[in-house]
């Protein structure tokens, strides 16, 4: 453990006021119009998925109904949501994600 000297000249330790940020997942819902091959686009583009955990993230949508692409904090997720979300519409796809925290 670290320890600093505050203006107070007294020691206090670095670690005591530092918190991991909560992870927030975000799931994929799946739909009867957006392409396997779109939902794969977007896994490898905006999740930074490879082209064979896409294609298996991908699956799971389709077969199960629902699937946890990542686990972020709120405001990487937020914005990859935000992300998927926008260029679905812009290519006229009706694909759905949301956020939960773990």
């Amino acid at each position: 453990m670290e320890w600093t000297q505050n203006q107070n000249n007294t020691n206090t330790s670095i670690d005591e006021d530092i918190f991991e940020p909560p992870q927030y997942q975000v799931i994929f819902l799946n739909d009867d119009f957006t392409t396997k091959e779109f939902v794969v686009h977007i896994l490898m583009s905006i999740f930074h998925k490879n082209k064979q955990e896409a294609e298996l993230l991908m699956e799971t949508v389709h077969q199960k109904g629902s699937a946890v692409i990542g686990a972020y904090p709120y405001d990487i997720a937020a914005t990859k949501a935000a992300m998927t979300i926008s260029n679905a519409r812009t290519n006229g796809f009706p694909l759905q994600c949301k956020m939960e925290q773990v």
